[in-house]
């Protein structure tokens, strides 16, 4: 296990900078989750860690010490990719055994290493496989093997379950889960996944046009996001951001959050208001000002979404009753629940309440 430190870490591809400064560490034993828009720069972040992208500018330290100018392996970070890596010529147990016999380990400790990572992956009755003979998950794994028979300071992980369909990809979650919980190894990982983030992490690192929007807890961000970009990526369905339209129907709900909060000085300042799909309720049209036409009705079994036109310029998403149908077209009321809902400013930046 390992400390990591990234001290402004700049990125240029010809003349567009694409990491900007970034400074964050990561504590022994972590598990980061580094997710943002495509193009935000967190595929690039993950490429200078290893060593195969080298930075601009800036510095990364493991444990203290500057391994900025250090081949990839001489890091002790070991990479997982998406497409797997796996050499096909070689079957299981030689996949997993290959980095070691490369680094000149005895046949014995091979094989001892191997039995082991065999043990930790449940591969044990798959050693003499070949990867055409796995499926995407068991090729995951041993993609995984590989990289723990290194017995490296850190893994990164680049959006290892994108190629598997969803089934698969809860599977492999748990087992990922399961493999940090029991070898506590620092984990750097990426990935376009919301549920993959929310559940793997310890902290989250949300990245958009090459700048750290946001660090902290899945919790955290969910429920107090510093700014407009936050508020709206995390979360699925994302959370409603209403623009404040002075003398419309936002008027009479802002006026009671502003008079309970205090903020009366800062009303000028509030450009955006959001509440998440599930502090809304539905009621009859008849008992409140803030209403609208169900456009759409999604049914998931366990949860309900439905989606109802208030005239803004988006949908309003309401986590409603499964139990109940809701008829497309029907008209409806919102209770919003003024003691969740999120301000920000004119630099969409939040506004404390």
């Amino acid at each position: 296990m390992s400390t990591i430190h990234l001290q402004g870490i700049e990125k240029w591809f010809d003349n567009s900078l694409v990491l900007k400064g970034l400074d964050f560490e990561i504590k022994e034993g972590e598990f980061i989750v580094l997710v943002g828009p495509s193009g935000c720069g967190k595929s690039t972040l993950l490429r200078i860690l290893a060593g195969l992208e080298e930075a601009s500018a800036g510095s990364i330290l493991i444990d203290g010490e500057n391994v900025s100018d250090r081949v990839p392996s001489e890091r002790g970070l070991s990479m997982v990719f998406q497409s797997y890596a796996l050499y096909p010529h070689m079957n299981v147990s030689e996949n997993i055994g290959f980095a070691l016999k490369t680094a000149g380990y005895s046949k014995s400790k091979i094989q001892s290493r191997v039995s082991e990572v065999a043990v930790i992956l449940r591969l044990e009755e798959l050693l003499d496989r070949f990867p055409k003979q796995l499926s995407g998950g068991q090729r995951q794994r041993v993609a995984i093997g590989r990289a723990i028979a290194r017995q490296p300071k850190g893994f990164l992980f680049d959006e290892p379950l994108s190629n598997l369909d969803s089934a698969l990809r809860v599977k492999m979650r748990l087992e990922i889960s399961r493999l940090h919980e029991q070898l506590g190894i620092t984990t750097v990982y990426v990935t376009h996944d919301q549920v993959e983030a929310m559940t793997l992490a310890d902290r989250i690192v949300v990245l958009n046009e090459g700048k750290i929007m946001q660090a902290g807890s899945p919790r955290e961000l969910y429920i107090y996001p510093l700014n407009k970009f936050v508020a709206e990526f995390i979360g699925s369905p994302k959370m409603n951001l209403i623009k404040y339209r002075k003398g419309k129907d936002t008027s009479e709900l802002l006026a009671r959050i502003i008079k309970r909060a205090h903020l009366s000085m800062l009303e000028t300042n509030i450009e955006w208001f959001g509440i998440r799909p599930e502090h809304i309720t539905l009621c009859a049209p008849s008992k409140t000002k803030f209403r609208g036409t169900i456009m759409v009705s999604e049914y998931l079994g366990s949860e309900q979404y439905i989606y109802v036109d208030c005239g803004f310029e988006d949908l309003i998403s309401i986590q409603a009753n499964p139990a109940k149908e809701y008829a497309v077209g029907s008209e409806v009321g919102l209770l919003l629940n003024d003691k969740s809902i999120h301000l920000f400013d004119f630099s969409e930046n939040r506004i404390n309440l």
